[in-house]
C-alpha cells in the first residue's frame, strides 16, 4: 500500500520464529547442511535457555512477519569479548538496513553487558564478498585471515569491532 510505514521491530526469538529462520537460513543458499543443522541446535538452545543461555537470539519483525535473525553470546574464556555467530536477513528483504539494524540492537545489549569487543567470523569465498563489505561499513575491521580454513581455497576472515 503505498504511503504505508511498517516498522521493524525487534524482539527475543521464540519457538514460533524457527520456521521463518530456518527458511531464511536456507534461502540464501549460502550455508551447507552441517552449518543449517548447528544454526537450528543454537536457536534451540537460545529458546530453551533464553536470556540465562549462552546464546542470546532476536528476531526482526515487520507487522507479524519475521524477517530477520541475530544470535550473539560472550565469548568462553573471555572478559567483554562477544561473538555474533548467526546474522540472516530474508533475501527478499536484503538492502534495506535491517542487518545493520539488528547488529545495532545486538551492539547495545552487548555494551550494556560490560562488552568491550565484538567478533564476527565470515566466510573469505568470493560469493561472501557483500557480507565482508557489510561488517566493514559497518565499522568492524578485518583482524585475520585464517587461509583455507573451511575448505580448500575458503579462508576464514574475522572482523572485530570495539565499543
Amino acid at each position: 500500500m503505498p504511503g504505508k510505514t511498517v516498522k521493524i521491530r525487534v524482539h527475543r526469538a521464540s519457538l514460533q520464529d524457527k520456521t521463518a529462520v530456518m527458511l531464511m537460513l536456507t534461502e540464501t543458499n549460502f550455508f551447507r547442511p552441517i552449518e543449517l543443522k548447528i544454526a537450528e541446535e543454537v536457536f534451540d538452545d537460545a529458546i530453551a535457555k533464553g536470556a540465562k543461555g549462552d546464546y542470546q537470539s532476536f528476531v526482526a519483525r515487520e507487522g507479524r512477519k519475521t524477517i530477520g535473525w541475530i544470535c550473539f553470546g560472550q565469548t568462553p574464556c573471555t572478559i567483554g569479548t562477544f561473538d555474533i555467530y548467526w546474522l540472516v536477513v530474508e533475501p527478499q528483504n536484503q538492502n534495506r538496513g535491517i542487518g545493520s539494524f539488528l547488529m545495532q540492537y545486538a551492539t547495545d545489549l552487548i555494551g550494556k553487558r560490560n562488552g568491550r569487543m565484538i567478533v564476527v567470523e565470515t566466510s573469505g569465498n568470493p560469493r561472501y564478498r557483500m557480507t565482508r563489505r557489510f561488517y566493514e561499513k559497518i565499522g568492524y575491521h578485518k583482524a585475520a585471515r585464517l587461509k583455507e580454513f573451511y575448505a580448500d581455497g575458503d579462508d576464514k576472515i574475522i572482523y572485530v569491532k570495539r565499543i
